[in-house]
């Protein structure tokens, strides 16, 4: 339970204040294991020197300590006590140089099978009263009535250990408030530009979506991060702009539909009521209406179908394509119009050599949606033009900066489309000539499909002045791999 609430406390946290708490940690541990390493070794250095200086007086201290000894004029350099144990074990007799503030050890029962079994060996033990700790050692004597136990007060070595003991721990927290306001200082640092990172995360939040994350070095994880986080803003920023584009497309087209719609219907729906309401009284007046509501329904089907294939380009469906020869296609499309226009001299000629009747121009596209563009081009070129004026249809391919270009001219000799008109007349629902009433100028799609189909090709279509008077309408596709191939 502890340690959930310990890690959910932690994880509440922020990176930086993670980072600088576990640091802080991991020092701190550190710190703790070098001064009990070091605390560890020092008192046992200590204790070893103590050791020894034992064992280099103890043969002063049993010689003036044994009753038959002799006598040395010499005097240990520390302070001691000194016990003369019989074969038992009993203190037999008792010296100490030791500070009487000190006191006795605690030295336990020792008879001289123990002492010859650890002689010279040092042991570490309490005081009688238990405020101060002794180091003691036994040792075996010449005589088997006696032994020796020599202890030494530790009062020493264990101030100086205590000492090092507050300096190093005093040092170790110095270090470790140090490194602490180090690791806030470095960690802050480190995590500004993060900082910037989420600045600028929130003003894109909050809907800006034009700001970017730069000066950064693309070598650094943060470098690559910022460049993955704009290219991920620049698409959504793409796609935002898309979609506001395209709504307000759909709701002009919406707009421009509904309007157009409703004229048809509005002059179907005047006949009808006039028909029902006995308005009409001769046979002449009824053919009369009747054709009219006829030519009204067929222009509103025309005009939903023309929709339903602007509805098709802009789901962007797949094509169909195959291998396309446009020359094929215009002289279909003239064909037509002369069917249309009798009266109309249509043409075929070459792009580079107008007396020649055309160049092949393949190019690999849906069939049908580019006999759609022809035959668009052509009826608009019939309808905007006066009567008997010819028509020629350009083909051939012609070298453009990124390659072969299979291109098709429709020309006509008209009034021309010049001006804003010019920019405009590939817009949906547009009509150049606006003298021209809705019943004789078609539904003002025709021009916006041909853009939409060919923009699906990847081609371009342009309008250039036809020399002499006119409109050129200018279409150019990417040719084929054969005709890059032949060329």
């Amino acid at each position: 339970m502890r340690q959930r609430i310990l890690r959910s406390r932690l994880g509440s946290l922020s990176l930086r204040t993670q980072l600088v708490v576990l640091s802080s940690l991991l020092i701190a541990l550190a710190i703790a294991v070098t001064a009990l390493v070091a605390i560890s070794a020092m008192r046992s250095h200590l204790t070893s020197q103590l050791d020894e200086e034992i064992q280099s007086n103890a043969g002063v201290i049993t010689s003036n300590l044994l009753p038959s000894g002799s006598e040395i004029n010499s005097t240990p350099r520390l302070a001691y006590t000194a016990f003369l144990l019989d074969s038992e074990g009993n203190v037999v007799h008792q010296f100490s140089t030791a500070d009487e503030s000190e006191s006795t050890p605690l030295t336990g029962t020792w008879p001289r099978d123990r002492v010859e079994k650890l002689s010279a060996t040092g042991f570490t033990v309490p005081s009688v009263s238990g405020h101060t700790q002794w180091r003691i050692m036994p040792f075996s004597t010449d005589s088997d009535q006696y032994s020796v136990i020599i202890a030494t007060p530790l009062t020493q070595t264990n101030s100086t250990v205590a000492l090092v003991g507050m300096l190093t721990i005093a040092f170790g927290m110095a270090t470790l408030f140090a490194a602490i306001a180090m690791s806030w200082v470095l960690v802050t640092r480190a995590f500004e530009p993060l900082a910037r990172v989420e600045q600028t995360a929130a003003k894109i939040a909050s809907g800006d979506l034009s700001q970017r994350i730069v000066n950064y070095n693309p070598y650094t994880e943060l470098g690559h991060l910022s460049n993955s986080l704009n290219q991920m803003l620049a698409h959504i920023e793409e796609a935002f702009d898309t979609r506001k584009r395209s709504e307000e497309k759909m709701r002009r087209f919406v707009g421009d539909a509904s309007h157009e719609l409703r004229t048809p219907l509005v002059s179907i729906r005047g006949y009808s009521e006039l028909y029902r309401h006995g308005a009409l009284q001769t046979p002449e007046d009824v053919g009369k209406a009747m054709a009219r509501i006829e030519a009204e329904s067929k222009r509103m089907g025309q005009l939903v179908e023309d929709l339903l294939t602007l509805a098709r380009i802009d789901e962007r469906r797949v094509n169909e394509n195959t291998n396309v020869d446009l020359l094929k296609l215009a002289q279909d499309a003239a064909a037509d119009a002369f069917a249309i226009a009798p009266d109309r001299e249509v043409i075929v000629v070459g792009l580079q050599d107008p007396d020649s009747d055309g160049t092949t121009a393949p190019v690999m596209g849906d069939e049908s949606r580019l006999r759609q563009v022809v035959a668009n081009l052509m009826t608009n070129a019939i309808r905007y033009t006066p009567e008997g004026s010819p028509l020629e249809i350009a083909v051939g391919t012609d070298r453009g900066p990124n390659g072969l270009l299979s291109v098709l001219k429709v020309r006509d000799h008209g009034p021309g489309i010049h001006g804003e008109d010019r920019e405009r007349v590939f817009q949906r629902f547009y009509r150049a000539d606006t003298s021209r009433t809705r019943e004789t100028g078609g539904t003002g799609l025709g021009l916006a499909i041909v853009a939409a189909i060919i923009a699906q090709h990847d081609g371009t279509i342009d309008i250039e002045e036809t020399p002499g008077g006119g409109a050129t309408f200018v279409l150019k596709i990417p040719a084929s791999a054969e005709a890059l191939t032949e060329r």
